[in-house]
Order: C-alpha cells, then structure tokens, then sequence
C-alpha cells in the first residue's frame, strides 16, 4: 500500500501545482508550454476565465485526494482513492483525445498506475 499511497500523493500535488498554474499564472510562458496554447489565446479575458474555472476542478481533485490520504483508513480509504484516481485517468483520457496528447502521460500515467497499485492491495 506504500507505493499506493505516494502514488496517490504525487496525482494530489500534481493537481495542486495544475490549479495553480490554471488560476494564477495562465498567461506564463510555463503555462504556454504546458498546455499547449499561444499567448494570444491566454491572454484573452474568456480564455483566461476558462483556465480558472479548469483550475479550480482541479484543486478540488487535489484537495479531495489529500483529505483522503490524511483522515481515512482500510477499505474506505482504497474505495475514494481507486475513485479520485479513476476520475483523474478519464480525464486525462478525454483531455488527450481533446487538447493535448501529452496529458495521458502527464497526468494519466501517475494515476493509472495509483490506480493500479490500490486495486493490488485489495
């Protein structure tokens, strides 16, 4: 379960440092990089609301998954992990046939193998 657990906990930052990049510092060239988009497109009030709204959903994935780690146990503790997890993998499934393929591996990767790792345990 150790390897499930800092699995888990690298999906959770990873989506805290996504929320942050999304609601803070969208027009940043690191933004650019990362998702893929012009500047110009960032730059716009729309895009750059779009961007916040996305990045909040993903601090609410991260702030859900480390509330999991931090108060539940046993079996509810793999039945919401093998869930944030499973939502995060569909995710990046979706955001890498609709943005940028990148994403499955980004994002998609570290929680496919969470995933993976909790449903061992059970």
């Amino acid at each position: 379960m150790l390897i499930a657990f800092i699995l888990s906990w690298i999906v959770a930052l990873e989506h805290l440092f996504i929320m942050i990049l999304e609601m803070f510092f969208s027009t940043t060239s690191t933004a650019q990089n990362a998702f893929e988009l012009k500047p110009e497109f960032l730059n716009q009030k729309e895009a750059k609301s779009l961007m916040a709204n996305q990045g909040l959903y993903n601090g609410f994935i991260s702030i859900g998954l480390m509330i999991v780690l931090l108060i539940l146990s046993g079996a509810a503790l793999k039945s919401m992990l093998l869930l944030f997890t499973g939502f995060v993998f569909i995710a990046a499934v979706f955001g890498s046939l609709t943005a940028a393929k990148k994403i499955i591996l980004v994002q998609g990767l570290p929680a496919l193998l969470a995933f993976i790792a909790i449903a061992l345990t059970l």
